[in-house]
């Protein structure tokens, strides 16, 4: 009885957190130069799956800029947004942390590392409609935690201490190269791609993009929360863990690869956009809980709404100009880790 109403509580926060994100996205859909009424979205989507007919009372331009500019861009907002969440639940329990983020073992800096050598290269390469760029910030990223992987991995064992060493190292070898080849590049355009990237900006060109990115997002998702179990387990030590069965450096492996993977589809189609992973994560612990089965499902549709909205306030707010998303999410993330910070110390001083 006790475990049905369990059950019944998580089915229903979760419906709960979808007709939120659902209302997020219809929000976002309707707002802009050209403002679309909310009835409108709903009927042109109904037609465009050919659930119903209704008869046009919206211009012929309203369903172009709808389906071909403007939803894809908040569809992928959503999926950085869940990704990026995701990722940080993954790697807070890894790390028995709460301050840890997605791009605390050098995902971050692999990205920039990789977009910056694809900003210098004389040659433009498309390939499954993305450019070189994200492409290359996505595999420097992968690159840079199996660099950290390796470097932190002794005797078969990966501690948590040594690979958060090996972040702290890579990341910030990576990145003086990356200033380094800016500044000897001598090239301002360059200066200012790179600053755009690291700044972050949800940059998508139509369907085709989302179409790739969305099944590597979802998918990791959906096997992430088969790791929920695990990551309880984890909360409470190694050792502890290892007592109930668990496999730990096989489970750390997953979880890692799954996390990066995540960051890394993330960083691909929006560049770096910081907080998501710290701030999500943890506000959704402080309100539903530690267990892993509900908190990972729920972060995810909480940072999907999160950046959605984030976002929609980037790109309104003082339009036409629009505010680079990382800026929206560091004033909203950075008093937040502030308030950790302070937590964190309190307890320590007990």
């Amino acid at each position: 009885m006790f475990t049905r109403l369990k059950q019944n509580r998580r089915l229903l926060i979760l419906m709960a957190l979808g007709a939120l994100l659902l209302v997020c996205l219809l929000i976002a859909v309707s707002l802009g130069a050209v403002p679309i009424s909310p009835l409108n979205i709903i009927k042109m989507t109904l037609n465009k799956m050919g659930l119903f007919h209704f008869t046009a009372t919206w211009q012929p331009s309203d369903e172009t800029i709808l389906f071909l500019i403007r939803l894809p861009r908040v569809v992928a907002g959503a999926l950085v947004g869940s990704a990026l969440a995701s990722a940080g639940v993954l790697f807070q329990g890894m790390l028995r942390n709460p301050m840890a983020d997605p791009y605390i073992i050098g995902t971050s800096a692999g990205a920039a590392f990789g977009a910056t050598i694809a900003m210098m290269l004389p040659v433009s390469v498309a390939f499954l409609s993305f450019g070189l760029v994200p492409i290359a910030a996505f595999f420097g990223a992968l690159g840079a935690v199996l660099l950290v992987y390796n470097l932190a991995k002794v005797g078969g064992k990966t501690p948590i201490v040594s690979m958060l060493l090996a972040g702290f190292a890579v990341s910030a070898m990576l990145a003086a190269i990356v200033f380094l080849m800016v500044t000897l590049s001598g090239r301002t355009g360059l200066l200012q791609n790179v600053y755009s990237f690291l700044m972050g900006s949800i940059s998508v060109s139509g369907w085709n993009q989302i179409i790739i990115i969305a099944p590597i997002i979802i998918g990791a998702i959906i096997a992430a929360r088969f790791l929920a179990f695990r990551l309880n387990a984890l909360s409470l030590g190694e050792e502890g863990a290892a007592y109930l069965g668990i496999d730990v450096e096989r489970d750390k492996l997953l979880v890692l690869a799954l996390g990066s993977l995540l960051t890394a589809a993330a960083v691909s189609i929006s560049g770096l956009v910081g907080f998501i992973g710290l701030v999500v994560p943890h506000a959704v612990r402080l309100v539903l809980g530690p267990d892993h089965r509900l908190l990972l499902p729920a972060a995810a549709l909480s940072g999907a709404a999160f950046l959605v909205l984030a976002d929609l306030f980037a790109r309104t707010v003082l339009a036409p100009s629009e505010i680079p998303i990382g800026i929206i999410t560091a004033i909203i993330g950075a008093p937040f880790f502030i308030y950790l910070l302070r937590r964190t110390r309190r307890e320590y001083a007990f």
